[in-house]
């Protein structure tokens, strides 16, 4: 009677990896790469995948080959290292046609009792020369068994020269070769879970199932297998967040809201019927667009992207009144007090006397401004207050203020922000708050956003762009200074002097207030350039060109550690036109709109990113004069960071640099897990390659969830969206 066979339990996603590896590689994966179930394994996908060269003859070896050897191992040494610590341990192979190669392999002694004098092997490398001869440094191999027979010595060939070997994301402890160990061993005994894809969605799209794409991923049988793999697994992750968006979408809709329609003969009509110049075409559509929003009785929640000087600002102004006209208050928020001081200036300038209701030469039917900063003094910061608090003024401004505890609104019917990357989703949020019923909300911004992007970060915000700029604004010019050309650098300073002289202003931008702080805003260059100097700062800049290259002109200076009242006197003498020239750091990106100013230098431009350069170019031409910036640059030609500054001088649409920015950036992790600390959960998912996937994966979405909002007929596919959007990633995209 033959004993039993001891069955072996299958893996699952939930099998501590303990249980399948050991307990002492399970804690390296768990320390290192956080990695602590089968699931979390199996879900690390590969990075990469390196393809070992075709079966090659040792004579017909080329340097800088990607290679693939059948050769014998004819002698083997170790000896120590000359200019460091260890030993290394080389090898020559030849194939019986009198041609050989050498292997090394450093500190790795311990090969040689695999690597014995007579043994037939696969080696896998590339080709190198070092002092005339050729080498394989480190090379993969896998020996052939002493007892193979031909034909299996012959599949073995096959099989190791034509893989695929994938490339794991990896620490140093736990490096690519252990992960893809235990993903072998993990895969040998896994059960994947049951589709949560429904059948009809499968078969309408041609998508593969759960278990073979992940079985593909990891060991990939050919390169066509290996992209219907990668297809399905994009799927879902592009699928669990269109549906979580569309549920979101279906539950706005039925949101209780406050409906604000237009008021024949209101401010919005007064408004209109005297401004000085008509509006664009877009800005026209835009306006309906937000007018009927704010008619409806749920929450409007609209995404308006524009290029710097289309006219967001004067939209935005005209949604306010509409919400005033029918009762209510609108709140803008601006990142920055000189943006927040700018624009309560400016919609006062806009508005006249209709801004200005109860005083003298007021008008008695319309509205009043207030602005709350963190920097009033306490009295003004009380009347400021008690006009939002009592509903007298209808429009309220202001910064991070606004969202601080004793910050009031009488109606809260509209909130308006203002170059929404600068805030956070709970600032944004907060301010909502503050609301009885929630209001409506207008997100701005100037850097535009790919349409995938938008579709996938703001997939439940309705999205209204303006690309016409208004009439009279003028091109601007963008030129790279570069290291190579010293004689720009003076000719950037005479063409500055010369827009001076023809009686126009100019912006110095630098990344750095001072030399004891770090880079105001700075975004990170993003490629792999050797340490370099400190960048340069706007108090160290200054004084130099005074002396200097600007000797003679009238130099301002503003950054974002000026206290108030000092940064508000300076933006005035800019504007009047006291000062030639505004040494600055990127304080003045967003909103500062003086348009006498013509000509930008922007200092260590290459520590700025692709939308930043952008959005700063966008404070020039601003009036009838055409603009120009100057990108200055240590980068050389080559470099990531050059290539950055040479598409920014290349184009001046916005679109197109926020692809490049994007491309270079790689998306970050559009589910908010920068924000938690935690691991993004798209993994495979690119928002640009990946752009008619989202599109189909939005489509299926929104039929499911318009039959089935709450997934209860698909209880495993509403899990494995929960898994891959969870509940704070989803209030993340929910708040927006």
């Amino acid at each position: 009677m033959s004993e039993p066979t001891e069955t072996v339990a299958p893996t699952t996603t939930t099998t501590p990896l303990g249980k399948v590896l050991g307990e002492k590689t399970a804690k390296a994966l768990a320390d290192h790469l956080e990695l602590h179930t089968a699931g979390d394994l199996i879900y690390h996908f590969p990075r990469r995948y390196d393809e070992r060269g075709e079966h090659t003859d040792l004579r017909d070896l080329q340097i800088g080959e990607q290679v693939t050897l059948l050769a014998q191992v004819q002698s083997v040494s170790v000896k120590p290292m000359r200019a460091r610590k260890g030993n290394m341990l080389e090898i020559t192979i030849g194939d019986g046609s009198g041609a050989t190669l050498t292997c090394t392999f450093f500190n790795q002694a311990w090969r040689e009792r695999d690597l014995k004098r007579g043994r037939w092997g696969l080696f896998a490398g590339k080709v190198t020369d070092f002092r005339g001869k050729r080498q394989l440094n480190g090379p993969a191999y896998q020996l052939l068994r002493a007892d193979a027979t031909q034909d299996e010595a012959a599949e073995e060939i096959e099989e190791f020269a034509g893989a695929l070997i994938p490339v794991y994301p990896a620490a140093q402890a736990v490096p690519t070769w252990v992960i893809a160990k235990c993903v072998r061993t993990v895969l040998d005994t896994f059960e994947p879970p049951a589709d949560p894809l429904p059948g009809a969605v499968r078969a309408n799209r041609n998508l593969v199932g759960i278990g073979m794409a992940l079985h593909e991923i990891h060991r990939p049988t050919s390169k066509e297998a290996l992209f219907t793999a990668k297809y399905r697994l994009k799927w879902d992750e592009a699928f669990a967040v269109q549906l979580t968006l569309a549920q979101r979408r279906a539950r706005s809709a039925g949101t209780p809201g406050h409906a604000r329609p237009r008021v024949e003969g209101g401010i919005l009509a007064k408004f209109d019927a005297g401004l000085p110049y008509e509006l664009t075409e877009g800005q026209r559509e835009v306006g309906e667009e937000i007018a009927a929003d704010l008619a409806k009785p749920h929450p409007m929640h609209r995404l308006l992207q524009g290029e710097v000087g289309s006219g967001k600002t004067l939209v935005s102004v005209r949604a306010m009144l509409q919400v005033v006209d029918s009762g209510g208050q609108a709140a803008l928020l601006a990142p920055t007090e000189v943006l927040a001081t700018q624009h309560f200036r400016g919609i006062s300038d806009q508005l006249g006397a209709l801004g200005r209701a109860g005083e003298i030469d007021g008008d008695p039917n319309g509205t009043q401004l207030t602005l709350v900063t963190g920097s009033l003094g306490a009295a003004a910061r009380r009347a400021a207050v008690a006009k939002a608090a009592d509903g007298t003024a209808g429009i309220v401004i202001g910064t991070h203020a606004l969202l601080y505890e004793g910050v009031d609104f009488h109606d809260l019917g509209l909130v308006v922000v203002d170059e929404q990357h600068r805030f956070g989703v709970e600032q944004r949020d907060a301010l909502r708050a503050k609301a009885s019923v929630p209001p409506h909300v207008l997100v701005m911004t100037a850097t535009p956003i790919p349409r995938t992007v938008a579709m996938t970060v703001y997939g439940d915000l309705e999205t209204s762009t303006l690309s016409q700029l208004p009439r009279g604004r003028s091109p601007i010019a963008s030129h790279v200074v570069p290291p190579e050309r010293p004689a720009f650098l003076d000719r950037a300073w005479q063409r500055l002097r010369e827009e001076v002289k023809a009686g126009h202003q100019a912006y110095v931008v630098c990344p750095r207030i001072g030399a004891a702080d770090g880079a105001e805003e700075e975004e990170p260059p993003g490629d792999n350039e050797p340490a370099r100097r400190p960048p340069l700062a706007v108090t160290e800049v200054a004084p130099l060109l005074a002396e200097g290259p600007l000797r003679g002109l009238r130099i301002g200076v503003l950054h974002g550690k000026l206290p108030a009242d000092e940064k508000d006197s300076v933006m005035r003498s800019f504007a009047k036109g006291d000062l030639d020239v505004l040494v600055a750091t990127t304080v003045i990106e967003v909103g500062v709109d003086v348009p006498n100013s013509t000509v930008m230098i922007i200092m260590d431009a290459d520590r700025f990113g692709v939308s930043q350069l952008h959005q700063l170019r966008g404070r020039v031409g601003r009036g009838s004069a055409p603009g120009i910036c100057l990108l200055v640059t240590e980068s050389v030609e080559g470099t990531a960071a050059r290539e950055r500054l040479d598409a920014v001088a290349s184009t001046t649409d916005g679109f197109r640099l926020s692809e490049i920015d994007l491309e270079q950036r790689r998306e970050g992790d559009v589910l908010g897990a920068s924000q938690s600390g935690r691991h993004s959960h798209l993994r495979l998912l690119s928002l640009l390659q990946d752009s008619k996937l989202i599109t189909a994966a939005r489509a299926e979405a929104t039929e499911l969830i318009g039959d089935d909002p709450d997934l209860t007929k698909y209880p495993a596919l509403a899990a494995s969206v929960a898994a891959l959007v969870d509940e704070e990633r989803a209030e993340y995209l929910e708040k927006g």
